[in-house]
């Protein structure tokens, strides 16, 4: 499965670099380049720890599956019973995905596919390091349903693959398309953060989930504003991640009943005990537009491109590496993501000092590969 990622790298590159040429060519950008490289910085961390997540998303589904499961029916292999999977996958999907909306303790690890404040391809591609971690919960039903860990594992793959061209804003409403399937219009909304979006659309593929079940709203006039409640304002790929989990962990801390403490968790983002979510006032939202020299952008750039390619390395020889020497690797290009976020934010020394690490880890591991 990492192989199928590594050649899907050139074809993402592809879609960007169009997208980003076709915002230009009718003067409408929709990229600035430390968005999209934190984005993309995002989507490797995401898939380089494969590595530790891969257990929860595809190995207990499996052992679920060949321990529990009430049928084993032919259907799986013809090609109606593949899309009885997707549409399957599908609607578990909608409710993973609306629980980490609702619940402060999966949110924490979703919001990172929401940080960004633009709306592209690159953002379809910032995913979640620690999602997986209690995903699998949602999925077992297929599992129980006698669903094969490969046609679960290509569903999974193909609803993902589905969402990224709907993150775009050059692609208008679609008319009837637009009542069963996710969209670019659809999925607009999903990522605002205005009053009148905020947690709706959830669908991956189709929207007729949020229709049923009372989360979808169409896209008005009222102008998409992007983001989290509140931004980022960092592209420091590992404060991202870890960002909702220690605010959470200090407002529990700071709680007076071990109850309450339990509690946050479990309850929706925001939540305090006798004290309602205040109200978002979306016109306090500014852009996360540090201020860096030409010099330090590029190089920048040029880090994560030796990111790049050492991720599609480790991608590609991930089975067949120890799970000591992978880790070792994870970590030297996790700091070096890290280095890059910092770059990008100015703090050069800073970067160079995990520079310097990385590659010290790297070289320690290199002979292995």
């Amino acid at each position: 499965m990492e192989q199928i990622i590594v050649y899907a790298f050139p074809v993402f590159s592809l879609l960007i670099l169009a997208e980003y040429a076709y915002g230009a060519a009718i003067g409408r950008n929709t990229y600035r380049i430390s968005d999209a490289i934190s984005s993309l910085s995002q989507g490797l961390l995401s898939q380089i720890t494969t590595v530790f997540t891969q257990v929860f998303t595809i190995g207990i589904y499996t052992l679920v599956f060949n321990k529990i499961a009430l049928f084993h029916p032919a259907l799986w292999n013809a090609w109606y019973g593949w899309i009885l999977a997707l549409v399957l996958y599908d609607f578990f999907d909608y409710w993973y995905h609306r629980y980490s909306h609702e619940i402060a303790i999966m949110w924490a690890a979703h919001v990172v596919h929401h940080q960004s404040q633009h709306f592209n391809f690159s953002t379809a591609l910032r995913q979640e390091s620690a999602y997986p971690l209690l995903g699998w919960i949602f999925y077992l039903p297929m599992a129980i349903l006698g669903v094969p860990p490969d046609v679960f594992a290509v569903a999974g793959l193909v609803v993902l693959l589905y969402q990224v061209w709907i993150h775009t804003e050059h692609i208008g409403k679609l008319g009837w398309f637009d009542r069963y399937f996710s969209s670019p219009s659809n999925h607009r909304v999903h990522h605002a953060v205005n009053d009148a979006y905020i947690d709706k659309n959830y669908g991956g593929m189709l929207i007729i989930w949020d229709r049923l079940f009372g989360t979808y709203a169409e896209e008005g006039e009222e102008q998409c504003v992007y983001g989290t409640r509140p931004p980022l304002y960092s592209w420091n790929p590992i404060w991202a991640n870890l960002t909702v989990y220690w605010k959470l962990a200090k407002d529990a801390f700071s709680m007076g009943s071990w109850s309450d403490r339990l509690r946050i968790w479990f309850m929706p983002p925001g939540w305090k005990p006798d004290a309602a979510i205040p109200p978002f006032d979306i016109s306090s939202v500014v852009l996360y537009d540090p201020k860096i020299s030409r010099a330090k952008l590029w190089f920048g750039v040029v880090q994560f491109a030796i990111l790049l390619v050492a991720s599609a390395a480790f991608l590609w020889n991930m089975e067949n590496l120890p799970f000591g020497k992978s880790s070792m690797l994870v970590a030297a290009i996790s700091l070096g993501l890290w280095a890059t976020g910092l770059t990008l934010e100015g703090r050069i020394k800073a970067a160079l000092m995990l520079d310097a690490l990385a590659i010290l880890l790297a070289a320690l591991q290199i002979r292995y590969l």
